[in-house]
């Protein structure tokens, strides 16, 4: 679910203090409010230049994230941004990303950030997966398949996004950066892939088929087992119908109707 925001002025002033002793003085503050995870998201400006800031408290039952993301970053340059700095005080823990100067890719066709997703997801596939604390992908999903044993489909020893919200994803030029990588998993080459095509289908304009069209351009997609995509589509249609409930609000039933239609396209077609 997501986290409540606050704005970057309700820190505590010690919080603050101790930016600034990264920064130097706040002339400016411009709040984000893309994002799901953090509690403060904000570009940060000074005479030195300008950062993006993002944390949550440390008694926040995700604050472990902060850590992860922290971690993984010096493995994912090139594309992602780069963390700048890290301080945990005063019951906050914060991280400090060069700031980027993009917009949120477009997942509706004909949009042309999509070509540039799938090479920076090819990108990361040539990645080799850090050996830092990681969750597995068999772990995350074992609760929604059917079969015991079924989970196993999607282990593996690949470094994962596995949070492929267009808003995770900043266009700059001809590139695309992922930021926030909270959940970052090692698991099967092909399940970011995977989970990118119900993020398509959930943007509008794709069908199935052509959600996995796009999905093809990575080159693990086409090498993974047709049962393992066909559990994990199912997989994701259950976790979605569990974090939707009784009375979804709009973003999370367009998720739902994605996962749905693209797990009921699974299970049909040859």
């Amino acid at each position: 679910m997501p986290t409540t925001r606050i704005a970057f002025e309700d820190l505590p002033t010690a919080v603050q203090t101790a930016i600034e002793e990264h920064t130097g003085p706040v002339l400016k503050v411009e709040s984000s409010a893309a994002g799901f995870n953090s509690e403060i998201s904000a570009r940060v400006h000074t005479e030195a230049g300008t950062c993006h800031v993002k944390g949550l408290r440390t008694t926040h039952p995700r604050a472990w994230t902060q850590q992860r993301e922290a971690d993984v970053n010096p493995y994912v340059r090139g594309i992602a941004p780069a963390l700048l700095w890290s301080l945990e005080t005063a019951g906050w823990h914060l991280l400090a990303f060069e700031a980027i100067d993009g917009h949120h890719a477009d997942y509706r066709p004909p949009s042309s950030d999509l070509p540039k997703v799938a090479d920076t997801l090819r990108r990361l596939g040539n990645l080799p997966c850090p050996q830092i604390e990681l969750r597995h992908a068999e772990q995350r999903l074992h609760a929604y398949v059917d079969r015991r044993g079924d989970a196993e489909l999607f282990a593996g020893n690949a470094l994962l996004h596995t949070d492929l919200n267009n808003e995770n994803v900043l266009v700059v030029d001809e590139q695309a950066l992922l930021v926030d990588w909270a959940w970052a998993t090692r698991g099967a080459p092909w399940l970011d892939a995977g989970y990118w095509i119900i993020w398509l289908m959930a943007a509008g304009g794709h069908t199935p088929e052509s959600a996995e069209a796009w999905a093809a351009r990575v080159p693990a997609w086409p090498a993974a087992p047709r049962h393992a995509i066909d559990t994990f589509a199912h997989a994701n249609a259950n976790m979605w119908e569990e974090i939707a409930g009784d009375e979804p609000d709009h973003w999370t039933a367009r998720m739902l109707d994605a996962a749905r239609a693209w797990s009921s396209h699974r299970a049909t077609s040859l």
